[in-house]
């Protein structure tokens, strides 16, 4: 089977992005699938580069493994961390830890207090991690995957892309930084934060990455939710939501707005790019979970997210595999075009 040419564009949530290491894995097991460019936000942006770097060393398979690898050390990570379930949230085989003693405690502090005074160190062990898992030499190197990483300038408010050529640790830390919980990542004298606030993820370095035209969102932050927030952790949680998909609503829109003039002859084929849009979201297989949960990282937990992202993109294969590079199976007109309120 001919290989069929396709680039991602990966969200950042927290936790939650062991599940699009299943959806990953997912992908990597179909050979007939060609992983042109990676574009990565936070989350999205650690799962980028353990898949580039596994590529460069071991192709598919060795992608697939550093990605465990990746996962497993994060989940090390939990037997130092507060933010676990209590007991019975473990008896009830709960995942979220939102009334777990530890995440109160850090709701509560984070605030009332900012990391440079409860962290003036600016201890990070997604550091340690990162320095010691990826080897970025081989992920710079690397030219098979073209690779993107998104982070917020906190001085403009604007996002910035980082390509591979220069990439170190320090990149995606600062795609990765909350500025609740971490001091703001500098690189070159400038503050980066989370790069979720303003491209979550970027899907413009895309456009022209590679020589398809199909672009796979893999999206774990929920956009849609028919209840009305009414607690003070519920409204807050849902503007966060909103917050994270804003700038990755504004693209879709430009996007659909261009193939809509393409489709009407309005602008030249030789000037704009038809892409063909599609989607793995993470609605219904993590509708159980809140956002407390986003902060766990227990090895079950993480095995967990990864065995439903696994099945999701298994099940997102054989609806839609055999439509790329044919046809979106993202309907952008839909998404973006929402009916008008009622009076």
């Amino acid at each position: 089977m001919a290989s069929r040419p396709i680039s991602l564009a990966l969200q950042g949530g927290g936790a939650h992005g062991a599940f699009t290491w299943g959806v990953l894995d997912a992908l990597l097991a179909d050979e007939s699938l060609e992983i042109e460019a990676i574009s990565g936000t936070s989350a999205g942006a650690m799962n980028a580069v353990a898949l580039v770097e596994g590529f460069a060393n071991g192709g598919r398979q060795g992608a697939r493994a550093q990605l465990r690898r990746f996962w497993e050390r994060i989940a090390n990570r939990s037997a130092f961390s507060i933010l676990q379930r209590d007991l019975l949230g473990r008896l009830m085989g709960q995942w979220d830890i939102e009334q777990s003693p530890g995440f109160l405690w850090w709701e509560w502090f984070s605030l009332v207090t900012s990391p440079y005074q409860s962290n003036p160190l600016d201890l990070n062990p997604l550091r340690d991690v990162l320095e010691d898992e990826i080897r970025f030499e081989h992920v710079r190197q690397c030219s098979a995957i073209k690779l993107f990483i998104a982070a917020t300038n906190v001085e403009t408010g604007r996002v910035t892309v980082f390509d591979q050529k220069k990439l170190e640790a320090k990149h995606v830390l600062a795609s990765a930084c909350l500025p609740r919980v971490f001091q703001a990542v500098e690189i070159g004298g400038v503050p980066y934060w989370d790069g979720g606030y303003v491209g979550n993820p970027a899907l413009f370095p895309l456009f022209h990455a590679g020589k398809g035209q199909d672009i796979l969102l893999i999206q774990i932050t929920r956009m849609i939710r028919r209840e009305t927030p009414k607690t003070a952790r519920a409204i807050e949680n849902r503007l966060n939501e909103i917050t994270f998909n804003a700038s990755l609503m504004g693209e879709l829109r430009a996007i659909e707005f261009v193939q809509r003039l393409l489709d009407q002859q309005a602008v030249s084929p030789e000037k704009y790019r038809r892409l063909r849009m599609h989607r793995v979201d993470a609605d219904k297989a993590l509708a159980d979970l809140n956002a407390s949960s986003k902060m766990n990282i227990e090895r079950d937990f993480i095995e967990e997210l990864f065995a439903r992202g696994r099945k999701t993109g298994e099940a997102w294969l054989r609806k839609n595999g055999a439509k790329i590079g044919h046809e979106a199976t993202l309907d952008l007109t839909a998404l973006v075009n929402q009916p008008p309120a009622e009076a």
